[in-house]
């Protein structure tokens, strides 16, 4: 123990002076930190004020954040006697092999910078990206955040959205309601098309231009398919889906026009028996 105050008190300066580097050090990450976080709103504020997308300016920030961070941790270490030169080139070897290690992950920041240049969807935007249907709430560095109907939050890697096919269903302000009725084989086809044509006419949101298009699709097994396809706003597309499936039902009913199910008629053969 004495062996141990004698040598402190012998290199008291010494340690002095590394204490005081260590706490610099530490100072300089605090702050790194602080200016970090800080420079991350104010970019993200100058940025909302000038009406960029939100999961832009997510991604922006998030780089800026991470670029601070690490220029601040190489200043700590300089301060704390670490040569950052060769700090830098061991940390290059070790990113190399890092980066091959973890290909899936670069891989998604790659795809998370293509989708921010390319914008295929904003935030807010419903879209089916990544086998995954929800509407957008930010976009990551690794990831894609979206919200489903039934409200459930899905953390979609950034790569699996560049990889497959993007429908993006708020892109265009209009929607096109695709409707397939099927009716019995013994009923009036004009009649038909006069109910169709009557319940898209009872409804208010259906746009005029471009016209509906009511047409014979297919003659099926058991049924005769008529396809129906008005278009509507993109907003109104579900409330006018589900009213239309509703009240050409009621109109078919009322106009005592079948719609059949499938059925299979068995036939039998009375075989003489031999004796």
């Amino acid at each position: 123990m004495d062996q141990i105050m004698t040598w402190i008190s012998d290199n008291q300066s010494t340690l002095i002076g590394y204490a005081v580097q260590i706490l610099v050090g530490i100072v300089i990450l605090v702050v790194g930190k602080i200016v970090a976080n800080s420079m991350a709103k104010l970019m993200a504020k100058g940025m909302h004020k000038r009406g960029m997308d939100g999961a832009v300016i997510s991604f922006l920030t998030a780089i800026i954040k991470t670029v601070i961070f690490i220029a601040a941790l190489l200043m700590a270490l300089s301060q704390v006697g670490v040569q950052t030169t060769s700090f830098i080139a061991i940390l290059g070897a070790a990113g190399l092999a890092i980066g091959l290690s973890l290909q899936g992950s670069l891989s998604n920041i790659a795809s998370g910078v293509l989708i921010i240049m390319f914008r295929p969807f904003r935030a807010g935007e419903y879209v089916d990206a990544g086998g995954v249907s929800g509407t957008v709430e930010e976009v990551n560095i690794f990831q894609t955040i979206m919200k489903t109907p039934d409200n459930k939050v899905v953390f979609v890697p950034n790569a699996q959205i560049t990889t497959q096919p993007i429908t993006n269903y708020n892109r265009e302000d209009t929607r096109r309601v695709d409707l397939l009725i099927g009716v019995s084989y013994d009923a009036d086809l004009h009649k038909c098309k006069e109910v169709f044509q009557q319940v898209l006419a009872k409804e208010s949101r259906i746009l005029p231009e471009p016209a509906p298009n009511i047409q014979v699709h297919a003659l099926n097994n058991s049924s005769v398919d008529f396809i129906v396809r008005p278009w509507v706003k993109g907003t109104d597309y579900w409330g006018v889906y589900w009213d239309l499936m509703r009240e050409i039902k009621l109109a078919l009913d009322q106009n005592d026009i079948g719609i059949p199910y499938p059925q299979m008629d068995v036939h039998l053969h009375k075989v003489a028996s031999q004796e």
